[in-house]
């Protein structure tokens, strides 16, 4: 008995995700071609949780028209960066049995802008990419070239950005398969972002489990080692790479339908909070991210028991 209500569950979890993208997920990330009203935003994107790809959203920002390497240059390029450096370009990620989280140096941002513009090497691969509000905190002289939130997302979610993030990275630095429980408000200022998008409604397909955690450390002689950290607890992350899925490890991922887009200059995207996203750049892209706490209501609730069945049943 109890092996057929197992099954049973499991039965209902491997239809779930086909029965949800029938009714809410696109076949396609749409566009809209100008910012939604804050209503509007709210009822046809934040509640039903859809992903869009806003045009003409940062017309306005200065940063548009300013944003170039030598600008950066000549504007901060004294300032110190938190700087992720990785020896494969995926910084936050699993590799073997470990999560490994990258080595993180303090840089001049001329020694990142040295490097993009081929004038200098550096072991390993750079991505500005501190989750801090390091926009803020780091680069305050970029501040007046872009508004410090989004005004009608803002007014929509009722509640001020808890972080504002500034990306810059190689073409090599990859965002590994994950979800943040942040409505994400995604601006690409220079170049293009690449996007691999599953809803939560996809978690049964997506493997999860617990690793280790670690950091690499750069030796002096340019080298890189994998360091435990002891005092850490372990960490759940995806060991699943989409771009290249081992379906003999995990062939529940088969059954999953990923939505690709690209973010190009001038677009924002809105990431809705607990979607999984992988991300890829161009050389040299520039980017800027509002993160908006989500709303820990019975949607948030919901992917906690989807999530909580998924596990328990054992099925990835």
């Amino acid at each position: 008995m109890a092996d057929a209500a197992l099954d049973a569950v499991r039965r209902e979890l491997r239809e779930f995700p086909a029965a949800a993208r029938e009714l809410i997920v696109p076949p396609a990330v749409p566009y809209l071609d100008k910012p939604p009203g804050p209503l509007h935003f709210y009822r046809d994107w934040v509640c039903p949780n859809r992903p869009c790809i806003i045009r003409n959203a940062l017309q306005h920002w200065p940063a548009l028209q300013k944003w170039s390497l030598p600008y950066l240059r000549a504007t901060a390029g004294s300032v110190e960066v938190s700087v992720a450096v990785t020896p494969d370009g995926y910084a936050d990620a699993v590799r073997g049995d470990r999560f490994v989280m990258p080595a993180e140096r303090r840089l001049p941002l001329s020694c990142v802008l040295d490097v993009l513009e081929g004038r200098a090497q550096h072991p390993g691969v750079l991505y500005v990419q501190k989750q801090c509000s390091n926009l803020l905190t780091e680069l305050p002289q970029l501040l007046p070239d872009l508004e410090p939130h989004v005004p009608w997302a803002s007014e929509a979610l009722g509640k001020m950005p808890d972080a504002v993030n500034f990306w810059l990275g190689e073409a090599a630095a990859v965002t590994s398969l994950h979800k943040d429980h942040y409505e994400n408000l995604y601006c690409v200022v220079s170049g293009e972002k690449h996007f691999l998008l599953h809803p939560p409604s996809d978690r049964p397909f997506i493997p999860y489990e617990l690793y280790p955690p670690a950091t690499y450390q750069l030796t002096e002689e340019g080298s890189f080692k994998v360091v435990d950290e002891e005092a850490m607890e372990k960490v759940p992350w995806i060991p699943l790479d989409p771009l290249a899925p081992d379906l003999a490890e995990y062939p529940s991922y088969s059954q999953a339908q990923a939505l690709h887009c690209t973010v190009q200059t001038g677009e924002m995207l809105y990431l809705p909070a607990l979607w999984f996203h992988h991300v890829q750049q161009s050389h040299g892209c520039m980017a800027v991210n509002f993160w908006y706490d989500m709303e820990y209501d019975l949607k948030y609730s919901y992917f906690q028991l989807l999530d909580s069945l998924t596990k328990a049943s054992g099925l990835n």
